[in-house]
């Protein structure tokens, strides 16, 4: 199954309201954190709303 691993690696600084939330949802808190989450249509939704924001790399698990 794919997943993905995904690292904050701008800050939510100047940031709407709903581009913190959606990082927050993702379960990033700390800049350079690393998450991994299954590739699916949300997460990639969600990847794609905050892309800018993002470093996204896809894992075979």
């Amino acid at each position: 199954m794919k997943q993905l691993q995904i690292k904050l690696v701008r800050s939510v600084i100047g940031s709407t309201e709903g581009q913190r939330a959606t990082v927050s949802s993702l379960g990033l808190r700390k800049l350079q954190q690393t998450v991994t989450r299954p590739d699916n249509e949300i997460v990639r939704g969600m990847v794609n709303k905050v892309g800018h924001l993002l470093q996204v790399t896809e894992i075979e698990a």
